[in-house]
């Protein structure tokens, strides 16, 4: 019995897998293309819908050395960005959770529980109280506004928190006891512990910014300082749109989530098992 329920679960995991495959092969594959040929096959189930007839790089090097979208630009504006807010969700969100978790202060369940409803809001709601306090502060077109409102997580505070409240209160009297300062037990002790958490928040900040289309749309209008899902879109316009650079761009830009999950998933997959969430 044991042997039919491994077959029959390691063939679900296996079609689950082709499944989630073969949108992402089919996109390579569509940015091999040329546009002329891009949806010539696409309404018969045979190999040229997965393997170009005529496979060519010219696309890649259109998006890549377009001097009106200089994509590269583009990649390094969103890799900057993204990589600025997921150190300051950690280290700013680290210190709330290890707070809530272990420090004791007036108020701290109210507290809590009124960040914690912040997660029934949803994010369009804020879009426009943000963007004019972005526009009083005179932040527009500017980086402050894609970094400052995304320094804080409210998700990543209850995950945190969840590790954190995990940690013995007596490892904490100790190091204590032995003169260390909270700054430096929270540094030495509790940040170390809780690897996995802040690996797996990190991945989900970093995509996140990464991924985000909408917000910068709205503050940012000079194109030299856009984001990458902007620049993507940017190829569709009324007078048409352009499916085969479209593809290449997402190709390029789907490399370095691939590569960074590539080699922290161990600890993303741990955070999440450890954590109990579902995604």
């Amino acid at each position: 019995m044991s042997r039919i329920a491994s077959f029959v679960k390691y063939t679900i995991m296996i079609i689950l897998a082709i499944v989630s495959i073969i949108p992402i092969f089919w996109m390579i594959s569509g940015a091999s293309r040329p546009y002329e040929e891009l949806f010539k096959y696409s309404n018969s189930f045979n190999i040229h819908l997965f393997v170009p007839v005529h496979p060519t790089l010219q696309n890649f090097k259109d998006v890549i050395f377009n001097e009106r979208n200089p994509f590269l630009t583009y990649i390094g504006n969103t890799l900057f960005v993204a990589s600025i807010v997921t150190a300051l969700v950690l280290l700013i969100n680290a210190m709330s959770a290890f707070a809530f978790a272990k420090l004791r202060f007036r108020g701290k369940a109210v507290v809590f529980a009124l960040f914690m409803s912040a997660m029934i809001i949803p994010g369009e709601v804020t879009l426009v109280p943000n963007y004019l306090l972005m526009h009083n502060f005179g932040w527009l077109d500017s980086y402050k506004a894609l970094i400052i409102p995304s320094m804080l997580s409210v998700f990543g505070i209850f995950l945190l928190r969840q590790f954190f409240a995990e940690i013995p209160d007596e490892i904490l009297e100790a190091a204590k006891i032995d003169g260390a300062s909270m700054p430096r037990t929270f540094l030495r002790i509790v940040l170390p512990a809780t690897v996995p958490p802040l690996i797996t928040l990190g991945l989900m900040t970093f995509l996140g910014n990464w991924d985000s289309y909408l917000w910068p749309l709205i503050v940012i209008n000079d194109d030299k300082k856009q984001m990458i899902q902007v620049a993507i879109a940017a190829f569709s316009s009324a007078e048409g749109t352009d499916w085969s650079k479209i593809l290449a761009a997402s190709t390029i830009s789907t490399v370095p989530i691939l590569i960074i999950f590539l080699f922290l998933q161990r600890y993303y997959i741990q955070g999440i098992t450890m954590s109990g969430v579902k995604g």
